[in-house]
């Protein structure tokens, strides 16, 4: 790929990883779009920082606000020094280092219609009501794909309007294929297949024999009728089946239709649910700053805010909402925190790929997100609004949410992260943007391994000069730079029996939690071992894919990772292996059947007979 974003060929050694879920011609669509990221905050910062990283052909990043106390409590790449600038320009060379193949610019002006006209898409962060709903009309009438993400405290809110679009693969998943047993010339005109309810619409066919017109067919669609059926085109001119062939899943290009944020209205209906609540708390909110020019005071409960924010809730009757619910985000919508930040820029930064790309299917059309469960239920326990009042501290976004106790706790935590890969990077600007370790406390992160060229489109604390350096050391050094406070220590050490002399008993005592960013099942179980024996909490993470997974696992109070059991796989009859194997599943089936069960077996015989052995001689009673 050229370093002016222009159709060229594509890194591979950079973007491997990226190009086995995309694939090369999703790639390229994606290297082909120009996107605009309004809101240089926390939460706009994380979408420019994974879009960029995704290699797009140019972000132009836009804020006409400067950088404050509170924006430091999330956004990685803005320093105390950066105080009082814009936002756009202090970050744009910050986020230029991520991707010398993405070309990064400011913007500082309006966003006027004919700005938004050289952008394929365009996200919105921290925007008003009014701003969401002009520009949003204008992409949706232009073809311009729209995201709309917002946080505000512990809640946040995803919104896409990608107009009309095309999605070339739905979920990513490799197209199935199955044995046919049988096709009818009389309606339904029915095939006995095996899983037949996990295909799609379309099916292509080969090898029957007998009814050869199927045979490189056009892809059919279908309808799933059983377990085992689904009926297909009219077959009553065709020649007879008789045995065979092979069925396809297609996957065939699907057209998804949006509205805009106008059009776009949560049903109030008589019970509201959970994200219909959101979407009234987030809509009376912005009403209430739209009217006095800030928002709530974080916790107070003095003054008739959250009595405002309730009567600003429009269409929805009274009896109709949660009040509780509707209080505690008036409470925390001055808040602004990093994890909260992390998940809605990745979801976003996600939506932002597949409307370039075309590939995976976008959200329709609202998310919401809370974390309620962070606070405290025990109504004794609720913060104060002198507790939570800003303190022109780097951690004021949190501290308006948590208070200043939370905040001196974080700041004496010992933690031990094992890893400093994609997972652990993440983790590492997380910790130091919350305070993680900024006091007495200290954060030490071990990886063995040396950074290489593919890392640098995952894992965004390190750069092209840093390949061949340690990872752990570098990562170290670089969070430092986000924020100087936190008390970091780099090792080059594997956690395995050979290195329980360093990390022994005095070790983990002296933790307060343990976090795993590893690739591997082995190191995580033998971990996941140490943490159970020594009582400490364990962060459990990884990714595969598109897919992810997150497990917290607290002393006597959760199960342990190695306790945890997967979900059951589809089994394959024994009478279809051992008769008909039909499918590469089945030969992989029947190997692990020969040498793990059938030598398990022999095994047991073997030690039985010298038992009887040794039984009939007297030697065991």
């Amino acid at each position: 790929m050229a370093k002016n974003g222009n159709d060229a060929e594509i890194d591979e050694g950079l973007y491997s990883r990226q190009l086995y879920v995309l694939g090369h011609d999703a790639m390229k669509r994606l290297q082909n779009s120009n996107v605009l990221i309004s809101g240089m905050k926390g939460l706009g910062v994380e979408i420019a920082k994974n879009v960029i990283l995704g290699g797009v052909r140019s972000v132009t990043v836009h804020d006409q606000g400067v950088a404050e106390w509170r924006d430091l409590s999330s956004q990685f790449y803005i320093r105390e020094e950066d105080l009082g600038k814009n936002r756009a320009e202090v970050s744009q060379p910050r986020l230029a280092e991520l991707n010398n193949y993405v070309p990064v610019t400011a913007y500082t002006g309006a966003l006027t219609e004919d700005y938004l006209t050289k952008f394929q898409v365009v996200v919105l962060t921290n925007s008003t009501l009014d701003e969401q709903l002009h520009v949003g009309e204008f992409c949706h009438s232009r073809g311009i794909k729209l995201i709309v993400a917002d946080t505000r405290g512990l809640f946040g809110q995803l919104f896409c309007d990608f107009e009309e679009m095309m999605v070339y693969d739905t979920n990513g998943e490799q197209p199935l294929s199955a044995m046919i047993s049988m096709i009818t010339k009389v309606g339904p005109y029915v095939l006995g297949v095996s899983f037949s309810k996990q295909f799609g619409d379309y099916v292509t066919f080969t090898e029957v024999q007998g009814m050869t017109e199927l045979n490189g067919c056009q892809p059919v669609e279908i309808k799933v009728l059983g377990p085992y059926t689904f009926s297909i085109c009219d077959t009553a001119g065709f020649t007879d089946y008789v045995r065979g062939g092979i069925v396809s899943q297609v996957k065939m290009a699907k057209k998804i239709t949006f509205v805009s944020d106008k059009c776009c209205h949560f049903q109030v209906t008589t019970f509201l649910e959970r994200p219909g609540q959101l979407h009234v708390g987030f809509q009376a909110i912005h009403a209430f700053q739209k009217k006095h020019n800030h928002l709530p005071a974080p916790w107070n409960q003095v003054n008739n805010m959250t009595v405002e924010i309730l009567s600003q809730t429009g269409s929805a009757k009274v009896e109709q909402l949660d009040e509780a619910l509707i209080k505690k985000m008036a409470y925390v919508s001055a808040g602004d925190l990093a994890p909260v930040n992390a998940f809605i820029g990745g979801l976003a930064a996600q939506e932002v790929m597949k409307a370039c790309t075309g590939k995976f299917m976008p959200i329709m059309q609202w998310l919401y997100f809370d974390a309620l469960e962070c606070l405290s239920e025990d109504e004794g326990e609720m913060l104060t609004e002198e507790e939570c009042a800003p303190r022109n501290s780097r951690y004021d976004g949190q501290i308006a949410v948590f208070g200043t106790k939370l905040q001196d706790m974080l700041a004496k935590q010992r933690y031990f992260l094992v890893g400093a890969g994609a997972i652990g990077c993440e983790l590492l600007k997380n910790f130091a943007m919350i305070g993680l370790a900024s006091g007495e406390g200290e954060v030490i992160v071990t990886d063995m391994d040396t950074i290489e060229k593919s890392n640098l489109n995952r894992q965004f604390l390190f750069r092209p000069s840093d390949v061949t350096k340690m990872k752990s050391d570098t990562a170290a050094a670089a969070v430092k730079q986000m924020n100087p406070s936190i008390r970091i220590t780099g090792h080059q050490n594997r956690v395995g029996p050979d290195t329980e002399r360093i990390y022994d008993d005095d070790f983990f005592e002296s933790l307060d939690g343990v976090a795993n960013a590893l690739d591997n099942v082995d190191a995580r179980m033998y971990m996941d071992r140490r943490c159970v024996y020594y009582r400490k909490p364990l962060l459990e993470s990884g990714t595969l894919g598109t897919k992810g997974n997150v497990q917290v696992v607290i002393p006597f109070l959760t199960e342990s990772y190695s306790s945890s059991q997967d979900p059951p796989e589809k089994s394959i009859p024994i009478c279809t292996l051992k008769n008909f194997p039909n499918a590469i599943e089945h030969t992989l089936q029947v190997r692990r059947y020969t040498h793990f069960k059938l030598k398990t077996n022999l095994f047991r015989l073997k030690w039985f007979s010298i038992l009887q052995k040794h039984c009939s001689s007297g030697v065991v009673s």
